[in-house]
């Protein structure tokens, strides 16, 4: 009875409080000003996801996500057809639930996967969230270069009040601050396929800085406007005879050079962009003055006018759009210059609040960090590069990226040169026509996605060409170096099979693009670009390290970025149930190959001369040059080659021995000449838990009185006892055929009476030679496993042991433990492949951490691992909660 009873008050309890959320929730939509149908919807697809979900957190918060959904759907009108979106601010929703912006960030992401929103529409919302990261970070490279410009807003003397009479006075620089700012937003916002373009959008903001500074040069109060220390001023700006010029001087190379800007880049953006958007702005009376010359709209005749109408016609665009308002940088603008409005505006006279005043804290740290600007440098890679510099900006890095990117691909051209003509021309089937069409094909589709971003036509085609023309050049210049050190490595080779493969080139065409986009616009489009062009993971991968082997120019942060989409697709994407890697784990058996199959000897721990460096490693510049170093001492054998990437096993190498004793193969029908240890199908693999024992002996004593030291194989087993298998080795050290009717000795059968046929064997078996030759270490260098797949599983496995190895050491797990825990993953990743179906390589890795924890009575929580893998640079937030 009394348990009824809880459960009733349980129940009225929260009934009562959804009763109270409804009613802050139509208070909420009657302040905003509402429609009835987004209203309905938000609280609808609301009340559905938190029965299937638990929405943690401020429940408005959640809804304040429902509601910008439901107002970004499309809207009939009378007589007009639909339009996108009910004109509500989405400033004003977030202010109204007190939510920050990188909250809602935040909570979107998981309320599209909650919805099940579809792509569309997740894409807008990432292209907002860019686009207002973007601001952010040319804020802070706005305030600086307008101080350097103008006075000092805290030196101007406190206006007096106007009356309607005094108006039309002067502008202040406070004025002229916010005037600049939101003149810039506004051209921003208006050019959609460049408004998450950090580069661009950058040598806009220069553009902007340029023509207010020339009309405040020729307004009557220019010497309460401008510094007068400022390098771009005229000579004789300060003397008492000076006369302003009759048209506005450009001081774009000026400041090109005092804050790292492209100066050809901003002339064009200038011309083609700038320009025609301020005349438009003037034909439309949106800016008055002269239109002839872009001036006049600093005097004060004109100034108020310009200001209100630039200021609508900006607030009209952010209704129409759904964009968060830039202005909300310019809090506190006119009081001091130089302070960031780090928060949305409460409104005037409002006292912050204490979640107000969260509000601002959660903001400083996101506009501080801006990491979705930055790229961390992947965990494979921290042995070879460090962290970016402290002093080094986005804006800074990205602008050094282009002009790496220009100086790489100065003196080339979008086309094949005359010696990649000839060797095009040299193959048995020559693949130019096949290259030409496939770019042409890839240009198509490149331009029709640009334009389907908005904005105008022929400047998203313009914008499209620029970008495409710079990936066909650097392409060209990428195919031309990787022919060359082909023909170097394999001699003079008809490469024909891999030239006319049209998979080979897309690959190649994407990431060149890729690249390009990058340094424009970080962090890139990347997998867009791969979605695109319609390119499985597993194949894009293939041609990231021949572009950084064959581009020494690259910088780091571009060697960084790619580093990232290789591991991005190695620990998920390459995984998916539909991806090409299944065809080739099915051709080889239906399994993953060991990491003994692909991995060099030296790589593994405790061998001689193991390290990091091999094959597996990242590509870093300081990688590239070590490759370069190796290859002129090892030859053929360094790395890949193009025929490695683009093949499968040869038949019959697939059951290679671990180690050769010649280089000569056996002759047929002749025993095969292996080392003591046995082939890999005749050695089980040992299991999780078990031991490996590489080498024993056992003494056995047969009827006759006779001992014989066998030299052994062995793994203990779960009951406590060692297995062993036998070992053949004739007298000379060659390995002689073992018949697979010999069953294995057991530690059992060697204390009891041997029969006949195990006497037979330990006759033949004799002590193997420790000291291998020379020769024969070199052929045991040779890898079991070879083409694509072994490649790819070489990658992983290197991969997968950085990070375990980081795991353990945060969680402080020690090295025995640590190799249980490997030998735990490797088995679930060879005999249990479909694991890794549609699932994450730090899943399958945390998984074997906790089941070897819980094995050996470790003190290691799931919760515990969780913690120490989200330290981890690559970490990321749908690991841990996808099932």
């Amino acid at each position: 009875m009394i348990k009824e009873e809880e459960e009733e008050g349980s129940a009225q309890q929260a009934e009562e409080q959804q009763q109270q959320l409804r009613r802050r929730y139509e208070e909420l939509c009657g302040a905003l000003n509402m429609d009835e149908r987004a209203r309905a919807e938000a609280w609808e697809s609301y009340a559905r996801i938190s029965q299937t979900y638990t929405l943690e957190g401020n429940a408005l918060h959640w809804l304040a996500c429902a509601l910008y959904v439901a107002c970004r759907q499309s809207v009939p009108t009378v007589g007009k057809g639909t339009v996108e979106g009910n004109y509500v601010s989405l400033t004003r929703i977030l202010t109204s639930t007190e939510l920050s912006m990188i909250e809602f960030f935040n909570k979107m992401k998981k309320w599209e996967d909650m919805a099940n929103l579809p792509s569309e529409f997740r894409e807008r919302t990432k292209k907002l969230e860019r686009n207002f990261t973007v601001t952010a970070v040319l804020f802070k490279k706005y305030d600086p270069i307008f101080q350097q410009i103008f006075k000092n807003a805290q030196e101007e003397q406190p206006r007096q009040h106007r009356s309607r009479k005094q108006r039309r006075q002067p502008c202040t620089v406070s004025e002229v601050f916010q005037f600049c700012w939101v003149l810039f937003i506004n051209a921003k916002g208006n050019f959609p396929m460049i408004s998450d373009d950090l580069v661009n959008s950058y040598h806009l903001l220069l553009c902007a800085l340029d023509l207010v500074y020339g009309n405040a040069l020729l307004c009557p109060n220019r010497r309460e406007l401008l510094n007068p220390n400022f390098q771009g001023l005229p000579e004789d700006f300060c003397s008492k005879d000076f006369k302003p010029p009759s048209e506005p001087p450009c001081i774009i190379e000026t400041l090109c050079c005092l804050h790292q800007g492209l100066l050809l880049e901003v002339k064009g953006i200038k011309e083609h962009f700038w320009k025609p958007y301020i005349h438009k702005l003037f034909d439309k009376k949106v800016l008055k003055g002269k239109s002839d010359l872009l001036t006049g709209f600093l005097d004060p005749g004109n100034f108020a006018d310009s200001l209100k109408a630039i200021t609508k016609a900006y607030e009209v665009f952010v209704l129409s759009v759904g964009h968060l308002d830039e202005r909300v940088f310019l809090d506190d603008a006119e009081e001091e210059i130089g302070s960031v409005g780090r928060c949305l505006n409460p409104g005037p006279g409002a006292e912050p609040s204490a979640e107000r005043a969260q509000v601002s804290y959660h903001l400083q740290q996101h506009f501080d960090r801006m990491k979705s600007l930055r790229i961390s440098t992947p965990l494979t890679s921290l042995p070879y590069m460090k962290e970016s510099s402290s002093h080094q900006t986005p804006v800074s890095s990205a602008t050094y990226s282009v002009s790496r990117l220009f100086a790489i691909l100065s003196g080339h051209k979008a086309a094949p040169s005359e010696k990649l003509q000839e060797t095009l021309s040299a193959c048995s089937r020559n693949p130019t026509q096949t290259i030409s069409n496939c770019l042409k094909k890839m240009f198509d589709v490149f331009s029709e996605h640009t334009m389907s971003g908005g904005g105008d036509s022929q400047q998203c085609k313009d914008i499209a060409k620029k970008y495409f023309r710079l990936a066909e050049t650097l392409y060209y210049k990428v195919v031309e170096s990787v022919v060359e050190r082909e023909k170097k490595r394999l001699g003079d080779v008809d490469l024909s099979n891999i030239l006319e493969q049209e998979i080979f080139h897309k690959s190649l065409i994407a990431c060149c693009l890729e690249i390009i986009i990058f340094s424009y616009k970080p962090p890139g489009t990347f997998p867009q670009i791969i979605v695109m062009f319609d390119l499985a993971p597993y194949h894009f991968y293939k041609v990231i390290e021949l572009v950084i082997k064959a581009e020494d120019g690259l910088c780091r942060e571009v060697i960084k970025h790619l580093n990232q989409i290789e591991e991005q697709i190695l620990e998920s994407m390459a995984w998916t149930h539909d991806s090409p890697l299944w065809e080739k784990v099915r051709d080889n058996d239906g399994k993953v190959p060991l990491c003994e199959e692909v991995m060099h000897p030296h790589h593994f721990e405790g061998a001689v001369g193991s390290s990091i460096t091999g094959s597996s490693a990242p590509l870093t510049s300081r990688r590239v040059n070590e490759i370069k170093a190796d290859a002129a001492g090892l030859g053929k054998t360094s790395s890949p080659t193009l025929f490695d990437r683009y093949s499968s096993p040869i038949a019959g190498t697939a059951r290679r021995r671990l180690f050769i004793d010649s280089d000569s193969p056996s002759e047929e029908g002749s025993p095969a000449q292996a080392s003591p240890h046995s082939t890999a199908e005749s050695t089980p693999s040992p299991v999780p838990g078990q031991t490996l024992v590489t080498m024993a002996t056992a003494t056995v004593t047969a009827n006759n009185g006779q001992t014989l030291t066998i030299p052994v194989q062995g793994i203990a087993n779960e009951n406590g006892g060692i297995t062993f298998f036998p070992v053949q080795v004739s007298m000379s050290g060659q390995a002689r055929g073992v018949s697979s009717s010999i069953q294995p000795l057991t530690a059992q059968a060697l204390a009891g009476p041997m029969t006949t046929q195990q006497m037979q064997v330990a006759g033949q078996v004799t002590i193997p030679q420790v000291q291998a030759s020379p020769g024969q270490q070199n052929v045991s260098s040779k890898l079991k496993k070879v083409g694509s797949l072994a490649l790819f599983c070489r990658r992983v496995y290197h991969l997968a042991s950085v990070r375990l190895r980081d795991l353990c050491h945060k969680l402080d797990i020690s090295d025995e433990l640590r190799k249980k825990i490997w030998t735990c993953f490797e088995f679930s990743l060879v005999h249990c492949s479909d694991l890794m179906k549609d699932r994450h390589l730090d899943q399958l890795l945390m998984c074997a951490v906790y089941v070897m924890a819980k094995v050996t009575k470790e003190d290691t929580s799931f919760h515990n691992i969780m913690r120490c893998y989200r330290t981890q640079p690559h970490a990321t937030s749908h690991v841990s909660t996808e099932p």
